[in-house]
């Protein structure tokens, strides 16, 4: 699997009507708020032009793309952290999520109610954002309360992270979350033991019209500034269209885009986001008769890419035989890659580069 993102925002900004369109999993729309009250879930195969292409050349009997887990989590409302609404059984799905999207409403339709009767796409991010916040401070609060005692009785190593708790704690009263807060040393350790909602790295979606997808309106631009000041990144999807395209035959969606004036689905412009939040790659196996993808954090060693297809292969590596997608497809497949020397053995130490083509020797 590529990532899971959680689907997040507030109620009837078009959660459910993208999800659907982007995994065609038939979760309920409908205009009023908690439509969603258990989370969809939707698997996506991750579109790659490589893949096409390798399957193209090597014909194999089965082609198993990457994918991506998308988690539809019910509509948040202020006071989600003090338990409003479904707000504890929300925060707790987005703790289980890789990324969030965050769904904000840049679209006016008098037939979709908004559940704080204007469209403000600032104000509905600040709600949001301030909720995770306060969801984080009760967090750090009890964190500190149990590390206090220790520190009490002389733990260096709990001085240690209480120091660091009370400056994560100081951050989020200032309002400024967890991912964006300077980085210290062992941070990463620190924040994936804590589980802050604020540490999740966000996308943020601005769902608009039609006719501002093509244009570029006002509200997005003004989500994008405020965006950009903290470190985020705002797409723009239209999830109408989306759902139009989601009803069209595969072979039909390009010409449909091209009609449209659009380079890519939403789909498409959401995975690629994400892969770039994230910092993923893609690599390839070709072993019997299966073309399979797989996506890996960049930086990733051979062993550790290794143990993504199985842990015994990560125990037992010895070699990696590389070639990179674009000599196998100039030089027509494996054999003339070896011909012209463009298959090279590497060690533990190699670190998988996006496009490559790995088989991978190890003992049992």
């Amino acid at each position: 699997m590529g990532f899971k993102c959680g689907i997040i925002g507030l109620p009837n900004v078009g959660k459910s009507t993208i999800f659907n369109a982007l995994t065609a999993a038939c979760a309920e729309v409908a205009n009023y708020p908690f439509c969603t009250i258990e989370p969809n879930i939707g698997m996506v195969p991750v579109p790659d032009p490589r893949l096409t292409a390798l399957s193209k050349l090597i014909q194999p009997q089965k082609v198993t793309p990457t994918a991506v887990e998308f988690v539809d989590i019910a509509g948040l409302v202020k006071g989600a952290s003090r338990g409003e609404g479904l707000g504890n059984k929300f925060l707790g799905h987005i703790r289980e999520v890789d990324a969030v999207v965050h769904i904000v409403r840049c679209f006016e339709n008098p037939d979709v109610v908004h559940v704080d009767g204007t469209i403000d796409p600032l104000r509905d991010l600040d709600i949001v954002q301030m909720e995770l916040i306060l969801a984080d401070l009760e967090t750090i609060e009890k964190r500190i309360e149990k590390v206090e005692k220790l520190a009490k009785v002389g733990d260096k190593d709990a001085r240690k992270t209480l120091e660091l708790y009370h400056q994560i704690h100081e951050g989020l009263g200032k309002g400024v979350p967890a991912g964006a807060m300077p980085r210290h040393e062992d941070w990463d350790v620190f924040l994936t033991d804590l589980h802050l909602l604020t540490a999740k790295k966000m996308l943020i979606v601005a769902n608009v019209s039609e006719a501002i997808l093509k244009t570029d309106g006002d509200l997005v631009r003004r989500l994008e500034e405020k965006a950009a000041a903290e470190g985020n990144r705002v797409i723009a999807i239209c999830g109408d269209l989306e759902a139009e395209i989601a009803e069209l035959p595969p072979e039909e969606r390009t010409e449909f885009l091209k009609d449209m004036g659009l380079q890519e689905s939403g789909l498409e412009k959401l995975i690629h986001a994400g892969y770039k939040l994230l910092d993923l790659i893609t690599f390839y196996t070709t072993v019997g008769p299966e073309l399979r993808a797989w996506t890996i954090p960049q930086g990733t060693k051979a062993p550790k890419a290794a143990g993504k297809i199985h842990t015994d292969m990560e125990r037992g590596f010895i070699r990696a035989e590389i070639v990179h997608y674009d000599d196998f497809i100039q030089l027509g497949g494996m054999h003339g890659a070896k011909e012209s020397g463009r298959v090279h053995a590497e060690g533990r130490d190699y670190t998988i580069q996006d496009g490559d083509i790995a088989h991978f020797r190890f003992n049992v």
